[in-house]
């Protein structure tokens, strides 16, 4: 039988060649990393069996998948992506083909079905928020009869000051409400219990805030994050427009990872996502960047 002082000496041992071996790399042990193959998609369109090789032999467990991909029948794509030695426990969809696409979803084995981007009709104003809101906790509560949980996927334009909405509508001289931001709308009106959010830290910065302020913000309704990092040196914007791309590899921009990391880990984030909208060269070494420094910090 063990005794209380054999356990304190093994545990005292332990502590001592942990101390010895220095810090460990982040992730290295328990936390899988994914990569968005939106960021290889014009690769992944005509080879997609050879772009989920390449990017298991980088090291990457799990795939996130995208709209171009859907031709292929979900049976199929599932095997090709399980063949490669993948996972795919997430996958985007845009607002307008969303509806249509629970059966797929589920069909591909999907855990996370995610909203990729609102409409832009519904961009510019708080009801426009609110409708999405509304539609939100629909797809959050169709998801979840099916086994699934539902999340949106931030850019810059949520984050924009919307005009203030008019009390008692339609009134003149009636007082206007305070004003807020899409972002804002999205937390408030949607039910925390099946709408979940899967920030993208670029599109967080690219907008002027702190993305560690909003993982805070958001607590246990993050459960999926998207990296990448911006280069330093441009101003910030909410259009979501060609002067809104300063993408960079993760660890080679300027977003502070180390405490954002770490936050991420406290809140018990279940997936990682490295994405890049767009690469100056081939995307699968830029996915490899990511992924040496995301497995080297410590």
């Amino acid at each position: 039988m063990r005794t209380r002082r054999d356990f304190l000496l093994n545990s005292a041992a332990l502590a001592t060649g942990a101390a010895l071996a220095g810090p460990v790399a982040w992730g290295a042990e328990h936390i899988p990393l994914g990569a968005q193959l939106y960021t290889a998609r014009h690769q992944a369109e005509e080879d997609l069996p050879g772009v989920l090789r390449q990017i298991r032999a980088i090291g990457y467990a799990e795939v996130e998948t995208y709209s171009g991909l859907y031709k292929r029948p979900a049976a199929e794509l599932r095997q090709i992506i399980a063949d490669a030695g993948l996972r795919a426990p997430s996958g985007h969809f845009g607002y307008g083909e969303l509806d249509g696409r629970f059966d797929y979803a589920k069909a591909l084995g999907l855990e996370w079905i995610v909203c990729s981007v609102i409409d832009r009709p519904l961009w510019g104003t708080v009801e426009g928020f609110t409708t999405a809101a509304k539609q939100f906790d629909l797809w959050g509560r169709r998801a979840k009869d099916l086994g699934m949980r539902f999340a949106f996927h931030n850019h810059d334009y949520e984050f924009r000051s919307l005009p203030p909405r008019q009390a008692n509508s339609g009134l003149s001289g009636a007082p206007a409400l305070g004003s807020k931001t899409g972002y804002d709308v999205l937390i408030a009106e949607t039910d925390p219990e099946l709408v979940f959010f899967e920030p993208d830290v670029y599109w967080v910065a690219e907008a002027g805030l702190d993305p560690l302020e909003l993982l805070r913000r958001l607590g246990r309704r993050v459960r999926l994050l998207h990296l990448k990092d911006r280069k330093p040196g441009f101003v910030t914007s909410t259009d979501m427009n060609a002067e809104s791309r300063h993408f960079a590899e993760v660890g080679s921009g300027n977003l502070d990872w180390k405490p954002l990391l770490a936050e991420a880990e406290r809140l018990g984030v279940e997936h990682y996502f490295v994405e890049q909208d767009e690469t100056p060269g081939d995307p699968i070494d830029s996915l490899r960047k990511s992924y040496e420094y995301l497995r080297g910090i410590t």
